[in-house]
């Protein structure tokens, strides 16, 4: 039987990973190849993850709690939708990134 943690490990890689191919398929259909490669690249917002101790802790909101997950650069991201071209995907990368981190924490296994 599969439990909580398998199907909520299975959602969030299934956001971060495959469900940005949909996003830049929907928004971009012109350079969604382009786009799916930033909102990946976004993912390197978790290089912040190293400097915890520990690491991993799936019991941890990273939200709040990581400097690139925190709230004052969630602001900034969102800010950056106010801009056109690269930066905005980007911030559209990060904000769908911190949404996902929300969601894994905040629905699952409590």
């Amino acid at each position: 039987m599969m439990d909580c943690l398998f199907w909520k490990t299975v959602v969030h890689y299934f956001l971060h990973l495959v469900f940005p191919v949909f996003i830049a398929l929907i928004f971009y259909p012109k350079n969604w190849k382009k786009v799916y490669l930033i909102l990946l690249a976004t993912m390197l917002v978790d290089l912040d993850h190293l400097f915890a101790n520990p690491v991993f802790d799936p019991s941890r909101n990273s939200i709040g709690f990581h400097i690139l997950h925190s709230y004052y650069a969630i602001a900034v991201y969102f800010l950056m939708l106010f801009f056109k071209g690269n930066i905005r995907i980007i911030a559209i990368g990060l904000l769908f990134h911190m949404l996902t981190d929300f969601q894994d924490f905040s629905f699952w296994c409590h």
